[in-house]
């Protein structure tokens, strides 16, 4: 099933899109599998999607990972291309059909973004390329269970020893922890400086003794996020970001990148897995199960609001355009990530609630497969229910609305009694 072990596509930036095109096109024929090309070739992503199995890709992305191709705008001493934002759409255009979605997005989003502004070398060196194959998968421990919207009053502690730092805390709602390898971590190091100025960045590995993952189901029924507790747990110095001290300036970076990625501007995939998009919905409106509860194409009702939702997603776009224009030309993340985060989260949960208007009865119950009950739920259904963590996931609405009323529109703070008080001297509940 196209064990070929993959090689880099001969691509430079002296190159004309057509030429671009061309090379991925002889690429895709030599390592992407038959059934795979036949299936997009007549339908698409959708078509894909039902021939390919999730372990089967699984298998098979390493040969991605190492043709450079998963992100064709970095360096290619780190596992990229080294090519110009526009090849870099062509190269996505040529890919689209095929739904070759990236994995390991909080690596390629949280983790490279990081590595590749405060990065060494060596840290580049040794962490990047495994990010772009999944050969090691990452998560983000930020969020505490005191420390959620006030990120930066968190109490996980890293203390020197030696060559090492000694990390005891808690984190919660992290995603993919229990499938993850590495994780970027947030901790204090200091805590007799104002709770801004005494946190330090790390890149700390999670099989090793000191670190508990423990899942959180969600309502979906799927398991996503977790509680990690850490005791003890190492980490050299090697794999510390930055000076410390400096985690809160480090950390912006994979903040906005986090907000980015939610938002779909992000280094993500072709095909956002779980994601639907109003254009992917009229053909569901067209089948014979929403024409047979009259809420499908029939229905001008139904079909104003997929227009509403198919212009909402072209503003999307657009405002996903200027983020990426910002990283084009070097300049450091603006308020577009936080605006496009919070209009994406209102957005995706409007189309995933169509979604389930459209199959009508079939939302309400379904057949259980096995003993895990998600299984036989609806695509759906399961993707409307996910939605409901769109506006908490990458910060909440409401702190993305803070920021853009501070930076955007020039609001003044919140008043914060305790912002220049050191953090150890800051009263907490309990």
């Amino acid at each position: 099933m196209g064990e070929a072990p993959g090689e880099r596509v001969a691509l430079d930036e002296s190159l004309s899109g057509e030429e671009v095109a061309d090379r991925v096109r002889a690429w895709v024929v030599d390592h992407v599998p038959q059934e795979w090309r036949q299936a997009a070739a007549a339908g698409g992503p959708a078509a894909v999607r039902r021939v390919r199995a999730v372990a089967d890709y699984e298998k098979w992305y390493p040969v991605f990972g190492r043709s450079g191709l998963v992100a064709p705008t970095w360096p290619a001493a780190y596992g990229g291309l080294g090519l110009s934002p526009a090849q870099s759409r062509v190269i996505e255009t040529e890919l689209r059909p095929l739904n070759l979605g990236r994995l390991n997005p909080l690596g390629l989003n949280q983790a490279a973004s990081v590595l590749l502004a405060y990065g060494t070398e060596e840290q580049r060196q040794r962490f990047l390329p495994p990010i772009l194959t999944n050969e090691e998968v990452w998560c983000q421990l930020f969020s505490e269970p005191g420390a959620g919207s006030d990120l930066a009053g968190l109490a996980t502690r890293a203390e020197r020893d030696g060559d090492e730092w000694v990390v005891t805390g808690q984190k919660v709602w992290t995603t993919w922890a229990h499938k993850s390898d590495f994780a970027v971590l947030l901790a204090r190091t200091d805590p007799g400086v104002p709770k801004r100025q005494g946190l330090t960045f790390f890149l700390i590995a999670l099989h090793q003794p000191g670190v508990e993952v423990r899942p959180l189901r969600h309502m979906g029924g799927e398991v996503d996020f977790n509680e990690v507790f850490l005791d003890g747990a190492r980490v050299p110095d090697f794999q510390r970001v930055g000076p410390p001290g400096a985690g809160w300036r480090v950390a912006a970076a994979t903040l906005s990148s986090e907000r980015q990625m939610v938002a779909g501007s992000g280094s993500g995939g072709v095909d956002r897995i779980g994601g639907s998009s109003a254009q992917r919905l009229i053909p569901l409106s067209r089948e014979p199960l929403a024409e047979h509860g009259g809420r499908g194409w029939s229905d001008p009702g139904v079909r104003q609001r997929l227009m509403a939702l198919y212009s909402e997603e072209r503003i999307r776009d657009w405002t996903n355009q200027r983020v990426r224009a910002r990283a084009r030309a070097g300049l450091a993340p603006g308020p577009e990530s936080s605006i496009g985060k919070v209009h994406q989260a209102r957005l995706n949960q409007l189309v995933q609630l169509l979604a389930v208007d459209l199959i009508g009865p079939a939302a309400t119950a379904w057949e259980r497969v096995g003993e895990d009950y998600p299984e036989g739920m609806p695509f759906e259904v399961r993707g409307m229910l996910r939605s409901r963590a769109n506006g908490i996931e990458g910060g909440t609405t409401e702190i993305n609305k803070n920021i853009l009323a501070e930076r955007v529109l020039g609001l003044p703070r919140d008043p914060d009694p305790w912002l220049e008080t050191p953090w150890q001297d800051v009263p907490r509940g309990g």
